[in-house]
């Protein structure tokens, strides 16, 4: 059986033309989604905090950023190789990203099977 073989670079961003960041998913099976999501100068939309029901963990590619998380007095800057887990319905927002080169994100996504 001849399987398909999909490939690409994490690296070659592509840069967002417009409003939107891009995203790309890269797999997605069995409750987990894994990422490629590129920024450049993105943040949250005031007042907005993500609260996903899957738990996220996230690692900086290239660029820079800084992450909120809802109670946090500071923002959490982030830089090339730095990584986060951010468990589910840990409300949080991107702060900012460089608008001086892509910051490339990868971002793994899976379900909490904690007790809530």
């Amino acid at each position: 059986m001849k399987r398909a073989i999909r490939s690409g670079n994490l690296f070659d961003p592509g840069a967002p033309a417009g409003v939107d960041e891009q995203i790309d998913t890269l797999v997605e099976q069995g409750g987990v989604s894994i990422e490629r999501i590129v920024s450049m100068g993105h943040a949250s939309p005031p007042r907005f905090w993500y609260d996903s029901p899957r738990a996220e963990w996230v690692a900086l590619l290239s660029g820079a950023a800084a992450l909120e998380f809802e109670g946090e007095a500071e923002p959490h800057p982030m830089k090339p190789g730095d990584h986060v887990l951010i468990e589910a319905h840990c409300r949080h927002r991107v702060a900012w990203t460089s608008d001086r080169e892509p910051s490339v994100w990868l971002a793994v996504y899976y379900p909490d099977d904690a007790p809530g």
